[in-house]
């Protein structure tokens, strides 16, 4: 009875013992994977953070707005850039450390400039109602072919602002020569107090620039950006520079996690970008009052990278006369 038994038993033990091993094993390699993968000391710990103080920065003022950064070890001086193109040199120069733009400048600096620039995260897809073509009340342009002969403004020439109006007038066939648009850099926050101003006939705005030109100069939107070749089209991005991110690699991955989070939240929590714009500091660091955050429309804001995605930029790009060849995207990625 009892050498039964232990026939029965001696090989369930032993499977037993088997399995407990190949657990012991798995796990050994588990915690393995981990310590490999497991964050060092942070390269740097505070970081010069220059975005467009625009709703296409939403995920980044979030993050910032709520501390995410700071839980990552890391201390983010903001400062608004007029444009993307008026802080890429900075960076190449090693005066900021991470910028947020829009990606057609950035694309423009890599292939004209041979800067060596590489994309960590994506910003913001444009939606309905997040930007339009704008006149003022009482203006005689009531469609966009009435645009014919007149300046639109822009806040730098050949940029994303640029190409959303160049692909909307194109798609309804508005030749571009017959438009002009400013030969100098015009700061978001004082796009509608010129347009008001009579400085120019039209403007391209993004929100929350948008809301406000109609609620403080009752600006009347002529035409939404959102369709035809720039529809949920990649607006805006954030950059380092390939240096900076070999050296900095464990601060890179601490501003990318905490980036991260503030673009989950803004893609679902209304209330949490209303707050994190009217908490900035004055109009020109993209801060918007309460009656402006009620109602200004939202982009989508993603978390990964997706180079499908971002490869329609370059591809609309040449398409406007941005670019003279084809680009890759990824050649702006990890690894790339």
């Amino acid at each position: 009875m009892g050498s039964t038994r232990a026939r029965v038993l001696a090989p369930v033990l032993a499977l037993a013992l088997a399995a407990a091993l190949a657990g012991c094993g798995r796990l050994a390699g588990v915690i393995g994977a981990q310590a490999a993968t497991d964050p060092g000391p942070l390269e740097k710990t505070t970081l010069n953070v220059s975005v467009v103080p625009a709703l296409d920065s939403a995920g980044f003022f979030v993050a910032l707005h709520d501390g995410l950064f700071g839980k990552q070890g890391l201390t983010v001086h903001y400062t608004p850039a007029t444009s993307s193109d008026t802080v890429i040199d900075q960076q190449v120069a090693g005066k900021l450390d991470i910028t947020g733009g829009n990606y057609v400048s950035y694309i423009q600096h890599y292939v004209n400039d041979h800067q060596k620039l590489q994309i960590i995260g994506e910003g913001s897809l444009i939606q309905s109602g997040t930007q339009a073509i704008y006149t003022m009340p009482g203006s005689t342009i009531k469609t966009l072919a009435d645009l014919r002969g007149h300046i639109i403004g822009i806040n730098a020439p050949g940029n994303i602002n640029y190409l959303l109006a160049a692909s909307l007038l194109t798609e309804n066939g508005i030749p571009l020569s017959s438009v002009r648009f400013p030969a100098q850099p015009i700061p978001m926050p004082e796009m509608a107090a010129q347009l008001a101003a009579g400085k120019f006939d039209a403007a391209s705005l993004p929100e929350p620039f948008a809301t406000e030109a109609e609620q403080k100069y009752g600006a009347v939107p002529l035409a939404d950006s959102n369709q035809g070749a720039t529809q949920s089209f990649p607006i805006q991005g954030y950059v380092v520079t390939r240096a900076w991110a070999r050296q900095n690699p464990d601060t890179l991955r601490a501003f990318v996690t905490a980036l991260d989070q503030g673009q989950e939240i803004a893609d679902t929590n209304r209330a949490d970008v209303e707050q994190a714009m009217e908490s900035l500091s004055g109009p020109a660091n993209g801060q918007v009052p309460p009656v402006v955050g009620s109602v200004m429309a939202l982009n989508n804001y993603p978390i990964s990278i997706d180079p499908v995605r971002l490869q329609r930029v370059p591809d609309v790009m040449r398409q406007f006369g941005l670019l003279r060849q084809s680009f890759s995207i990824r050649r702006m990625l990890a690894g790339g």
